[in-house]
């Protein structure tokens, strides 16, 4: 028998960015997730399913939602009768500057018809945090600060705006440290421009990464860009601590 999502009282976290948002961390794990009935997610094609890590190739891939999921259930944030769903709508390769998340372009339409999905499905679901990995797209393409300021800053404002909820926690991360000190001449207004809507948008957070490993740190594999599967559960960690600073000031 199918199971009837709409029955179903879900907290909300919207996922949100590019690759290492969307997940593209491998290796191994020190606490690898392990799928519970608590968590679930919202795909990019509007399917619900049980939240977990996905195999790629020979690869599990990790993804920092997870972690940050699970603590929240840990920590007693989810009340019972009450599951988390994760909507997954971050696409690897994605920026403002190559049309994907400005507030006409496809990938944040998408995004905002996932979030409605979501809260439409039961009256009684709602939105707990947003969490935000994006930038190197932008940094590539020599983004400056200014401009990258005002197009976070709208994404995140139209998200409070349109579903009415002008304190929902907005956290964002820095890129991984390896590929930003390779970088960090283009890196730097973009990373600039983050923590600055961080800081004056209130009920946000940024989240340093310092110590966080590559997948070529990790692996060998020269992929200095994304985050290896252990840095994407820890990251998820610091979200999460970064969260509970927002909304237990």
């Amino acid at each position: 028998m199918l199971r009837n999502f709409a029955k179903e009282k879900y907290d909300i976290i919207v996922l949100a960015g590019q690759s290492n948002a969307a997940g593209s961390g491998i290796g191994p794990a020190e606490d690898p997730y392990m799928p519970t009935d608590d968590i679930w997610f919202l795909n990019e094609d509007f399917t619900i399913s049980i939240a977990r890590e996905y195999v790629w190739e020979n690869e599990t891939v990790g993804n920092f939602a997870l972690s940050f999921a699970r603590k929240y259930v840990e920590e007693g944030r989810l009340k019972e009768g009450r599951k988390v769903l994760i909507i997954r709508s971050a696409v690897g390769g994605t920026g403002f500057l190559d049309k994907h998340w400005g507030l006409t372009d496809d990938l944040f339409l998408r995004m905002m018809d996932l979030i409605k999905a979501a809260l439409e499905l039961n009256p009684e679901n709602r939105l707990v945090a947003f969490l935000w990995h994006q930038g190197e797209t932008d940094a590539g393409l020599n983004a400056s600060r200014e401009l990258h300021y005002n197009n976070l800053l709208n994404l995140i404002c139209a998200v409070r705006d349109t579903f009415g909820c002008k304190a929902l926690p907005f956290i964002a991360g820095d890129f991984v440290e390896q590929w930003k000190n390779d970088n960090i001449d283009i890196c730097r207004p973009v990373i600039d421009a983050i923590k600055d809507v961080c800081a004056n948008i209130g009920h946000a957070a940024f989240v340093e990464t310092d110590g966080l490993k590559s997948n070529d740190q990790m692996l060998g594999n020269q992929d200095t860009i994304h985050f290896c599967r252990d840095a994407l559960n820890k990251l998820g960690l610091r979200y999460y601590d970064a969260f509970c600073r927002i909304i237990d000031r």
